[in-house]
């Protein structure tokens, strides 16, 4: 899910690391967020980062 329809960021893959050093797998989740926008005169619901949407409030 954790994937922006605009960019196409998604996961990355690392380690959890304990204080003992022990390293268990994770991910890491783009933040993205449900956002409504028009493409093409059509209102569409995208899961868009927040970089995008950053980008996005600046350039309007």
């Amino acid at each position: 899910m954790a994937k922006c329809d605009l960019c196409g960021k998604g996961a990355q893959f690392g380690h959890n690391v304990s204080h003992s050093n022990r390293a268990t797998k994770r991910r890491f989740d783009a933040n993205v967020h449900r956002v409504r926008m028009t493409q093409n005169g059509q209102t569409r619901r995208l899961w868009v980062c927040t970089r995008c949407l950053r980008s996005l409030s600046k350039s309007a």
